[in-house]
């Protein structure tokens, strides 16, 4: 996937925002699966299931490779974890800011006695 990190981000996290890309993903992770093998256990049609497979594909977060006449869906754990990275990323921003607004508290408290 090209482009900015700001654009990465809003790509990976749409991905992630549906409840069955999710579990796409994790089925993927665990190993290789046809789009048909997959769309097989969603209550949805498989043009439905391709669409949701395609949104993953384009946030890097699976790979698919032909194999006669079936698609095979992979996970890539490297884009998974590039996930984890940027989730940590913004739990260390608000730890800070969270920091910050204790310091501010305690000087506040001081102040009034």
């Amino acid at each position: 996937m090209e482009g900015t990190d700001e654009d990465r981000a809003d790509a990976l996290f749409h991905a992630l925002s549906d409840r069955t890309r999710r579990d796409i993903l994790r089925r993927v992770l665990a190993g290789e699966h046809s789009v048909s093998s997959l769309a097989a256990d969603y209550d949805m049609s498989f043009a439905a299931v391709q669409k949701h497979v395609a949104v993953l594909e384009r946030a890097g977060l699976l790979t698919k490779r032909r194999s006669g006449r079936e698609q095979l869906a992979t996970g890539d754990v490297t884009a998974v974890r590039a996930v984890a990275t940027l989730l940590t990323e913004f739990e260390q921003v608000w730890r800070g800011r969270i920091a910050r607004i204790d310091e501010l508290l305690a000087l506040d408290t001081s102040t009034e006695e």
